[in-house]
C-alpha cells in the first residue's frame, strides 16, 4: 500500500491533473464578457442563490458563532490532519472498507482503474465529485474502456453537452432551459421528440435515461464531503437522490476523497452540516444526507474502497498562509457573491475549481508558475470573507499569491517586468509631497483622451490597461487644488 506522509511537499504534474489553466485568465475572461447569454445566465442564478442563502442565514441568531466554530474546527483539524487521517483508515478497515493512498492525480487513477478492472466492469455510476473532475478520472476510465455516467443532473447536462462545469455546486449554471433540452434531444436516443424545456419534464426525461444505468450497473465511484475519523464514516449531501442510488445499489463502491475533508468526530460534523446546507444551495437541511460505515453484510455495496487523495495538499499544508484554503467546504458561496465570477463564469478560470476558492486553491495545489493570472482574478472586495461559512480569509490569500507570483517572476527574468518598472516609478514618486503633487497636475492632461468621461485608449506601454478596461477621466482639478481653493491651506 503506498502512503503519503502528511507535510511532506507533493506536487502533481501537469500533465495529469486538470487543475492547470489552459489560457491566462484575463483572455479567457474577455471571452466570456463578450457572451450576453452567458451573464445573462449566471446572473440570473447566482442572485437567485444570494437570495435563498441569506434569507435561511437570517432564521439563525448564531450564524456568527458556527461560523467561528467552524473556522476553528478546520484549523485544529489541519495542526494533526496525520492523526485524524491515521484514526480514519483505522476505523474503515476495522469495518471491512479498503483504504487506498494515492500521491497524486496518476496514482490515484491507476488504483482506481485496477479496483474497476477486477470486478469485470466495463461501466460505472458516479456521484457528483469535484475531485474525481481535479484528477480526471473520467478520461483515465475511458483510456482503459470503461465508460463513466455521471448521475447528478447538472453533470449529466455538462457530460451530454461535451462541455466543462463552471461552477462548484450548479455544474450547468451557463446553461438555460432551452439549451438543456436541445442537449437532451441531441444526445438522449430515448428523449421524446415532444420534449419542452419545462423543469419537470427536463428532470423526468433524465431520470428515465439514468434508471437503467443504476439498476444494471455494478460498481459506484463517489466523493465525499467529509469522513468522520472517530467511526470511519463517510458521508455525502445532495438534492435529488441520484447520489444515493449509487451508494446502495452497485455491488462495489469506491470512494475518492481529498484528504483535507476529514472531520475528527460527529460534533464538529454537527457543524457542518448546518453552515454547508445554508450556504450552498440556500436550504435548512440537504434534502439527501447519505453516511455509511465500511460493509454491513446483505445491505448495500459488499466491497467499499476508499482513496485518499494527496494531489499537492500537503505542499498546501506546508504554507502556514496557504494552508487556510485547505478549510474549503466547497458550498460555493464565494462564487455566488463574486462581482467578477458572475461576469465571467467558471470557464474563464480554467481549472476545475473556479471563483474566488479557485483563484487561490488551484495555483496552492499545482504551483503558481503554472496558473500565474488567477491571484488576479479577484477586485478584493471582501465579499468572499464575508460569505465563507468557515471564514477562509479569500483576500489575504490572493494578496499572498501575487506577493508569490511577483518574486518567482523576479527570479526567473533578468531584467525586470513592465509592471515592476511602473511599481518602481510610482513608488518614487509617491516617497514626495512635491512629485505627488506635480504627478496629479499632469494627469489632467488625460482629459485630452478622454470621450463622454472615460479614457477607452491610452498609447503604449498604458494601452495593455485599456484593452480590458475603460479609465476614467482625470477630474479638472486635484485634490490639492480643491482644498487650497476651498481650504486656503497649502
Amino acid at each position: 500500500m503506498s502512503r503519503v506522509f502528511v507535510g511532506m511537499p507533493v506536487h502533481a504534474p501537469a500533465d495529469v491533473s486538470a487543475l492547470h489553466a489552459s489560457r491566462p485568465f484575463p483572455d479567457a475572461a474577455r471571452d466570456a464578457l463578450a457572451d450576453p447569454q452567458l451573464r445573462r445566465n449566471i446572473g440570473a442564478a447566482t442572485a437567485t442563490i444570494r437570495g435563498k442563502r441569506a434569507s435561511v442565514v437570517a432564521e439563525l441568531d448564531d450564524w456568527e458563532q458556527l461560523r467561528l466554530a467552524g473556522q476553528a474546527s478546520k484549523a485544529a483539524t489541519m495542526s494533526r490532519l496525520d492523526e485524524h487521517l491515521r484514526r480514519l483508515e483505522q476505523e474503515v478497515t476495522a469495518r471491512g472498507g479498503t483504504v487506498h493512498w494515492a500521491r497524486d492525480a496518476a496514482e490515484a487513477n491507476r488504483i482506481i482503474t485496477g479496483l474497476v478492472r477486477a470486478t469485470g466492469a466495463d461501466e460505472v455510476v458516479k456521484v457528483k465529485s469535484m475531485v474525481t473532475q481535479e484528477i480526471g478520472l473520467n478520461e483515465a476510465l475511458a483510456d482503459a474502456g470503461i465508460a463513466a455516467w455521471e448521475t447528478d443532473l447538472a453533470e449529466l447536462i455538462v457530460q451530454l453537452g461535451h462541455d466543462t462545469p463552471s461552477h462548484i455546486l450548479v455544474p450547468a449554471i451557463h446553461r438555460n432551459r432551452a439549451e438543456i433540452r436541445e442537449i437532451f434531444l441531441r444526445e438522449m436516443p430515448d428523449a421524446d421528440p415532444a420534449l419542452t424545456d419545462n423543469p419537470r419534464e427536463l428532470a423526468m426525461a433524465a431520470r428515465a435515461h439514468l434508471r437503467r444505468k443504476f439498476l444494471t450497473a455494478r460498481v459506484a465511484v463517489s466523493g465525499a464531503n467529509f469522513a468522520v475519523a472517530d467511526t470511519g464514516t463517510l458521508l455525502v449531501v445532495e438534492s435529488e437522490g441520484n447520489g444515493r442510488m449509487c451508494l446502495t445499489l452497485p455491488d462495489t463502491l469506491i470512494t475518492v476523497m481529498g484528504i483535507e475533508k476529514v472531520v475528527p468526530t460527529w460534533s464538529d460534523l454537527e457543524v457542518f452540516l448546518q453552515l454547508l446546507p445554508r450556504s450552498s444551495t440556500g436550504e435548512r437541511m440537504n434534502p439527501y444526507t447519505s453516511a455509511w460505515t465500511g460493509v454491513t453484510p446483505g445491505d448495500g455495496p459488499q466491497e467499499f474502497h476508499l482513496v485518499l487523495l494527496d494531489n499537492g495538499r500537503t505542499a498546501v499544508l506546508a504554507d502556514e498562509v496557504g494552508r487556510e484554503a485547505l478549510h474549503c467546504i466547497r458550498c460555493s458561496a464565494c462564487l455566488n457573491v463574486c462581482p467578477v465570477y458572475e461576469r465571467t463564469g467558471g470557464h474563464a478560470y480554467g481549472s476545475v475549481y473556479p471563483g474566488p476558492i479557485g483563484a487561490v486553491l488551484t495555483p496552492l495545489l499545482t504551483g503558481t508558475p503554472g496558473n500565474p493570472s488567477l491571484p488576479y482574478a479577484s477586485t478584493l472586495c471582501g465579499a468572499c470573507f464575508d460569505a465563507c461559512p468557515v471564514r477562509i480569509d479569500i483576500p489575504s490569500l490572493l494578496v499572498h499569491l501575487r506577493a508569490r507570483t511577483t518574486q518567482e517572476r523576479a527570479a526567473a527574468h533578468a531584467l525586470p517586468s513592465a509592471e515592476a518598472v511602473a511599481m518602481a516609478a510610482a513608488s518614487w514618486v509617491m516617497a514626495s509631497p512635491w512629485r505627488f503633487g506635480w504627478a496629479g497636475r499632469m494627469a489632467r492632461l488625460g482629459r485630452l483622451l478622454a470621450r463622454r468621461g472615460r479614457i477607452r485608449r491610452l498609447p503604449p506601454p498604458l494601452s495593455a490597461w485599456t484593452t480590458a478596461r475603460d479609465a476614467p477621466a482625470p477630474p479638472p482639478q486635484t485634490f490639492r487644488d480643491w482644498w487650497r481653493h476651498n481650504r486656503g491651506k497649502s
